[in-house]
């Protein structure tokens, strides 16, 4: 059985520009990054404003397991099928971060026959996005240390300064360390720390900004901290966001690759769902909606994330309408949720999937709760047995929802025809009435509530001093009408990792709020949620190797 990289490296990959041409794209209106990738001009996005939008299609899943749920692979396969029953499609993703890359996660292009390439590219440095972000940000922590050290004119409280560092790689190491040491020459002392890059705020702006001139106003309006009378101190005092929206000016631009079996694909941005707002950007998405008949886009981790930050922050900012929802899950994860240990999945265990079900039951109503229609998706596994998939069937029905078994990792587009079927009857069926699930009028503290509550099924929500006062102040300064982005683990409904399935009863706690004025939300951080990931016993970058001649393996 051939591995992901290795199906990625066997592929016909078409010219870049001749899969341009499949969309009515031009070689004017693309930059070329070698044979195979290109950057679309500012230009072809500004002319394609006016044009008709085509549907669109939010993939999302079930709360994450060990066992895998094979989004991005369904992603990919559904633009796939489509394209098999004479659809035209793009499909818009993320762009992967180093960080899981070589940690944990592996690669992010897709899986098996249902992949964006060129594999290694997309997965390994791309064309650069996220070094210009992540030099962007720290263009703008140099800026404002610099600031203090030669003289502070703006009266910056050094014990105040809410703009860490960040780096794509993840590195406990670096959460909490102390700069400026070696003497006064070198700086001034003060405590600091990194994020990860898809954390930062700047990855947020650039995928929701929606051209130059709002990005460099988004990043004008960076909060970095605050000065000893409280008053907010922001990149445009600094005078940075010229120069930063400068490193950005060909970041912004959306990256065009092709699936195995050369649907185009966009790929740009990539906030991770469980610290950020886990979305593509909108630049992609809104150009992909004018360029086909289907844009197929997903959402990071579970539904209760991705999705919900999907609808609630992202649609509400580029006014985009979604027409149907394809909800991810797998026998194996459902027996997980069901308690079934990872080392006995391969076992039929139809009362586990049953057990499980109630994860999958949470996640089709809080889609439903955003009024567009879902089908569910199962991504099936060679030990998947009749009953069991039978089980999710019929639990589906009672619930009023369709069910498509997808084959795409083993079949490519050929396993995605009966998804691809059932999505463009949901997405033409006209039955989208899409709203975001509050009203920006409500308090920060009650659109936390509402979230957690109806969403995550929270009994209740506790607030940390620090986030008590956090919120108050965000309210004082103007921004109670943000909306939230909620910060926790993606591994379960609570803010508690361990609580699989469906659990009740359970208290939030939000330890503690940031506000990112720029981006335009407010970051909430539950439970023990971390913005730079440590590397794993094993990380997977051990595996990786360049041969001789150049050719990559062990990403998968």
């Amino acid at each position: 059985m051939l591995s992901d990289i290795e199906i990625a490296q066997q592929a016909k990959m078409l010219p870049i520009t001749k899969v341009a041409e499949k969309l009515g794209i031009t070689e004017d209106d693309l930059e070329l990054y070698g044979r195979y990738k290109a950057k679309l001009s500012m230009p072809l996005l500004q002319r394609l404003e006016n044009a008709p939008n085509g549907k669109l299609v939010l993939v999302t899943a079930i709360t994450p397991t060990p066992a895998g749920e094979g989004k991005s692979t369904t992603t990919v396969g559904l633009a796939q099928g489509l394209a098999k029953i004479g659809k035209s499609a793009v499909v818009t993703l993320r762009e992967p971060s180093l960080g899981p890359c070589m940690g944990v996660k592996g690669g992010a292009a897709g899986g098996g026959y249902s992949q964006v390439v060129p594999m290694e590219d997309i997965n390994l440095h791309f064309t650069g996005d996220f070094h210009a972000i992540t030099s962007a940000h720290m263009l703008l922590s140099a800026m404002l240390d610099n600031h203090i050290q030669q003289g502070n004119f703006l009266n910056i409280d050094a014990r105040r300064i809410v703009w860490k560092r960040v780096v794509d790689m993840n590195d406990r190491e670096l959460r909490n360390i102390v700069v400026g040491l070696g003497g006064k020459a070198h700086g001034v002392p003060r405590q600091e720390g990194f994020d990860i890059t898809v954390a930062s705020e700047v990855m947020a702006i650039l995928c929701l900004a929606s051209n130059l001139r709002d990005l460099k106003e988004r990043l004008g309006r960076i909060i970095v901290g605050y000065t000893y009378t409280g008053e907010a101190v922001t990149a445009a005092m600094l005078k940075a966001n010229g120069a930063m929206a400068a490193l950005l000016r060909d970041a912004i631009k959306p990256n065009l690759v092709q699936t195995l079996e050369n649907v185009p694909a966009i790929i740009h941005g990539g906030p991770f769902a469980n610290i950020a707002h886990g979305c593509n950007s909108v630049a992609a998405t809104k150009t992909a909606l004018k360029l086909a008949e289907y844009t197929i886009t997903e959402a990071g981790f579970g539904a209760d994330l991705g999705a919900e930050k999907f609808f609630d922050i992202k649609c509400r900012y580029a006014n985009l309408k979604p027409d149907a929802v394809v909800l991810v899950a797998t026998v194996r994860a459902l027996k997980m949720h069901g308690g079934v240990a990872k080392s006995n999945l391969t076992a039929p265990d139809v009362a586990a999937v049953e057990r499980g079900l109630v994860n999958l039951e949470k996640h089709i109503e809080n889609v439903k709760k955003f009024q567009v229609p879902l089908v569910v998706a199962i991504n099936i596994f060679a030990q998947d047995t009749k009953e069991e998939l039978e089980a999710v069937r019929k639990y589906c029905a009672k619930h009023g929802v369709n069910v498509a078994l997808s084959d795409v990792f083993a079949r490519g587009g050929d396993g995605g025809v009966e998804l691809a079927h059932e999505v463009v009857a949901l997405a033409e069926s006209g039955q989208a009435d899409f709203q975001p699930l509050y009203d920006s009028e409500l308090s920060l503290k009650e659109k936390i509530a509402k979230i957690a509550e109806e969403i995550y099924g929270a009994a209740s929500v506790s607030y940390a001093k620090e986030a008590e006062t956090a919120l108050k102040q965000f309210e004082e300064l103007g921004y109670g009408h943000l909306p939230v982005c909620m910060a926790k683990t993606q591994y379960s409904f609570s803010d508690n990792p361990t609580l699989l399935g469906r659990p009740t009863g359970f208290t939030m706690t939000v330890k503690n709020a940031k506000i990112s004025a720029g981006a335009g939300f407010v970051v909430v951080l539950n439970g023990d949620v971390m913005t730079m990931p440590g590397l794993p016993k094993v990380p997977a970058a051990e595996k990786i190797d360049v041969s001789d001649d150049g050719v990559i393996s062990g990403l998968f």
